[in-house]
């Protein structure tokens, strides 16, 4: 693996629900290297989220470390960050939607305006500059999204199950384009999902994480060639990932004894 992008270094964390205290991770350290796909997978209520919005200074762990590009991060940090919901600003158009990193970055508007009118084709979004969120189907939407994401001018995205809420045709399409514009941006990626095939599809490596208290209980490195094209999928290597993966989640503990309030 190449230097790590990003280092969580033995990260726990609890929420305070009631008078109870519940653990969502337990000691998780996990690498993603620069230019990096890294997924991590595993059941809903496991912590995973929790894990993103850690990653991304938006939490403070109760212990353990985040190191961005060797350095401590202990407040929101300068990365992509894109949660389940796509978050557009319904008021605003796709071009002022997407040119938001850019203004808070400091460039001037028209300087702003121009790269993202130049980047709507890339992302399937040409003609649409001038549209609003609730005019676009669910999958333009996460375009829009994932294009305010690249934007931000950082070396990594956090990216929280974006495809989750989209069919499975859309989702699929989806998947495919993603690796085409991560292969030309050239970002490291943490990827959150409970998806195996989504994880084995996209990834460099896969780690899984257990149910609550999250902990991780297995890593992977994903040996398939790049570019991948959809019939990957029906390869025997593929199915050897998803057996694998599929029979370490069976047997991950079950930990969690209440239900998870977020």
């Amino acid at each position: 693996m190449t230097a790590a992008c990003l280092r969580l270094d033995k990260i726990s964390s609890s929420y305070r629900f009631g008078k109870e205290n519940l653990f969502v991770l337990n000691e998780v350290s996990l690498e993603v290297g620069a230019g990096e796909f890294v997924s991590l997978l595993g059941p809903s209520g496991s912590g995973k989220s929790t894990l993103l919005k850690i990653a991304a200074g938006l939490l403070q762990p109760d212990s353990g470390k985040v190191l961005l590009n060797g350095r401590a991060i202990t407040g929101p940090a300068r990365v992509g960050y894109m949660p389940q919901q796509d978050l557009l600003f319904p008021w605003k158009t796709v071009l002022q939607n997407a040119a938001l990193p850019l203004l808070a970055a400091g460039h001037n508007p028209r300087e702003a305006s121009a790269k993202v009118l130049e980047l709507l084709p890339i992302f399937g979004l040409d003609g649409f500059a001038s549209y609003y969120p609730h005019q676009l189907s669910g999958g333009m939407k996460q375009r829009a999204a994932l294009l305010r994401t690249v934007l931000m001018e950082s070396t990594l995205m956090l990216l929280d199950e974006p495809f989750a809420a989209l069919d499975a045709l859309t989702r699929e399409n989806l998947q495919g384009w993603l690796q085409q514009i991560l292969n030309r941006f050239q970002k490291a990626v943490l990827f959150v999902t409970h998806s195996i095939d989504e994880a084995i599809y996209l990834s460099d490596r896969i780690y899984m994480i257990s149910q609550r208290p999250g902990k991780i209980i297995l890593e992977i490195t994903i040996g398939l060639p790049r570019p991948r094209s959809r019939s990957v999928v029906t390869s025997p290597l593929f199915a050897s990932y998803r057996q694998t993966l599929m029979q370490a989640l069976s047997v991950a503990p079950e930990t969690a004894k209440t239900p998870r309030p977020f």
